[in-house]
């Protein structure tokens, strides 16, 4: 069912219209009437016969015509009863503002429910309950009673804010409106109830004009639809930032596994927005503050950056930024060097930064002679110009008209840092993105070129299918050994012996050491209870492993099941892999270094299946250990490829139906030059797997 009628209806009705402009049933009709909309209002109010100049009916039933659209600003009963009526009428969208439905409890969420049904039964879509409504100033249907586009008055442009909330839907528009950029769309779906904001951001992200799309998220009920719209988003290099609140871990993960402490709820959604190059900002301030940079269309290919200013402290205060943020500064070549030293002061530096110094105040042309200069230098991706003081003497017009002359020319990023708001009025009328602070300047651009490098390596795509939660029941570490190679991992030589001369016989076999350990479901952690025994090269110190490792299991009030004999191997680097079934998102795949430490001192990375080998490979440079992989102060590097191909058979056993795996740990995976190989492993399935597996 197409959402369109709600984006550009033909004619609208508004039941329960009200004559005050100012009410939640007057405004809409107020907006329609003001922002060009060109098709059909209807008021619907039985007690009147005119609703602001309009003609005005008094039921649905009595209209000359069906609408496309109908807002429900009625409450209580009234809004089933409407909805009962749009149905019957063969209404395609309708808005319930209302609230006191799914967000009240269960018995809100069943009408809500009920009131879904009768809809798609009719062919009709529903946005709400609890909706402040819709707004597309492209073609004036702003359905929708916010008080912000009387603030802040409405420029057609080419950005879209999409919120489950009704004010983090303005919000932005606010702020975006205050800078003199112009939004298109501005809707907030509140419950969700049908129409869910992922979905409506799949409609709107096909908007020819829309060049920016931003998100507010308070859940995320359906990421395929989100992964949809990011696809699209990509296919059109439509960027798409996103606000999503609710920072906390998730309620439950799997009790024993070390990725169910690392695999946290935000954790997962922030896998989930990389894997499809959407930037998560932190609010709303990082929502909108790089905007002027998605709208020119710039696309840098690098992070080297460029500073001109007529102060030495700004100069130094935007290298402190840039190197705090990753940018790097871009060293001009000697030709560049010798051109700029020509055209500045004696005093001054050629140098990046470049100090202008205040001859600037003496030479109004300095800007339109140093910036050319700096950038034939191919090398630089960015500038950044920084006037902390202008004002009377300052010809800072000139300063603007010359800069944004350079950035018409130049097709490189540029923006300004300057304190008074004079000084940036006159650079923004140019077309030179500005802000108050070189911190912020340095932020949003930093901001900008990594996300436009996310957007690059991304690969939209639904994650996989996710799974109920289950009970969940432990494998010792001998099943859990077998799952894992089965899927793929290479795993260590290894042996579970329930006598000292199957031990005894796994060590006349064994190529070096081996180690010996407690192998129970009921011990998942047998290094924090004592119940590992290394570097065991004798038949004396394997019968005393042997005896010490059966008396402490005893000791723990545990079953004697057997202990594993494992060959000791050799590497350069402890790494873990881990997985987790995700309710909402699927399976989950940790990648990092491992061993003991792996929770106090967390250096790892979160994918979401399915993933690829040159994921894995993105994945791993993120890391504080992702030296190792180039290689380090000459040791050969660690073999990537064997972790990623590790990491890919975790991936692909946690989506194997059949086995119903809930996690995995592989701590450690020991990783050589030439390959990666798992020592130790627990694997939790769902307890009705191991019940099913039973019965056959």
């Amino acid at each position: 069912m197409s959402l369109a009628p709600f984006l550009s209806p033909e004619s609208v009705a508004i039941v329960g219209a009200s004559d005050n402009p100012d009410k939640i049933g007057g405004r809409p009709i107020r907006y329609l009437r003001e922002f060009g909309f060109k098709g059909d209002v209807f008021p619907i109010n039985p007690g009147r016969d005119t609703v602001q100049g309009l003609k005005a009916y008094a039921s649905l039933a009595d209209l000359p015509k069906v609408p496309d659209a109908v807002i429900i600003a009625v409450a209580g009963t009234g809004v089933v009863d409407t909805v009962n009526t749009c149905a019957a009428l063969g209404v395609k969208a309708a808005i319930v503002m209302a609230s006191g439905f799914g967000e009240t409890g269960p018995e809100g969420k069943r009408i809500e429910a009920e009131m879904r049904e009768t809809a798609h039964k009719a062919g009709m879509r529903i946005v709400g309950p609890n909706s402040q409504g819709l707004a597309n100033f492209g073609t004036g249907a702003v359905l929708s009673f916010s008080t912000m586009f009387i603030e802040a008055q409405p420029e057609d442009g080419p950005v879209a804010c999409i919120s489950q909330s009704g004010a983090m839907s303005v919000v932005p528009y606010g702020m975006l409106r205050a800078r003199g950029i112009g939004v298109r769309h501005c809707h907030a779906t509140g419950n969700d109830s049908d129409v869910n904001v992922a979905e409506l951001a799949a409609e709107v992200v096909q908007d020819p004009d829309v060049k920016l799309l931003l998100l507010y998220l308070e859940s995320l009920p359906d990421p395929a639809a989100l992964a949809r719209t990011a696809a699209i988003a990509k296919e059109r290099d439509v960027p798409i930032i996103a606000v999503k609140s609710g920072r906390t871990a998730a309620g439950s993960r799997a009790a024993q596994s070390h990725t169910g402490a690392i695999a946290t709820e935000d954790r997962i959604v922030d896998a989930f927005f990389a894997k499809n190059g959407i930037w998560r900002a932190k609010g709303m301030r990082d929502l909108v503050r790089a905007a002027e940079l998605y709208l020119k269309g710039w696309k840098p290919v690098g992070r080297s950056l460029a500073v001109i200013s007529n102060s030495g402290a700004t100069c130094v205060l935007a290298v402190d930024a840039a190197e705090h943020a990753g940018l790097e500064m871009a060293e001009f070549p000697p030709a560049i060097e010798d051109e700029l030293r020509s055209i500045l002061p004696g005093f001054a530096s050629p140098r990046n930064p470049v100090d202008i110094t205040a001859a600037l105040l003496t030479d109004s042309g300095l800007f339109s002679r140093v910036l050319p200069a700096a950038g034939r230098d191919t090398s630089v991706d960015m500038f950044l110009v920084g006037i902390p003081v202008s004002g009377k003497g300052y010809d800072f017009p000139r300063f603007a008209a010359d800069t944004g002359a350079f950035l018409k020319d130049g097709g490189k990023p540029v923006v300004l840092a300057a304190p008074q708001a004079s000084v940036r009025e006159a650079f923004a009328r140019e077309g030179v993105p500005v802000f108050e602070t070189e911190d912020d300047a340095v932020e949003a651009m930093t901001q900008f070129v990594n996300h436009r490098a996310l957007m690059a390596r991304s690969r939209p795509g639904a994650p996989a299918a996710a799974r109920p939660p289950a009970p969940l029941e432990g494998l010792d570490e001998n099943r859990s050994l077998q799952l894992i190679a089965a899927a793929g991992v290479t795993v260590a030589r290894h042996r579970l012996c329930t006598t000292l001369d199957a031990a005894r016989s796994f060590l006349e076999d064994a190529p070096g050491k081996i180690v010996l350990k407690a192998c129970s479901a009921a011990i998942p952690h047998k290094s924090e209870h004592g119940l590992v025994r290394l570097n065991i090269d004798s038949e004396e110190a394997l019968a005393s492993a042997y005896a010490d490792l059966v008396a402490g299991v005893e000791r723990l009030g545990q079953p004697f099941e057997g202990l594993l004999a494992c060959d000791q191997v050799k590497g350069e680097r402890e790494l873990v892999i881990g997985g987790y079934h995700d309710p909402v998102f699927g399976p989950a795949v940790v990648i990092g270094d491992g061993g003991i430490t792996v929770e106090a001192m967390p250096d790892n990375v979160l994918l979401l299946s399915p993933f690829d080998e040159a994921e894995v490979m993105d994945a791993l440079q993120t890391l504080r250990i992702a030296p190792l992989f180039r290689g380090v102060r000459g040791q050969p590097p660690l073999d990537a490829g064997a972790v990623a191909r590790a990491a890919i058979a975790v991936g692909k056993l946690l989506c194997d139906e059949t086995a119903d795996v809930r996690s995995v740990d592989v701590n450690p995976l020991i990783v050589s030059a030439s390959g990666a190989i798992a020592v130790d492993a627990l694997v939790e399935v769902a307890a009705t797997a191991t019940a099913r597996a039973a019965a056959q």
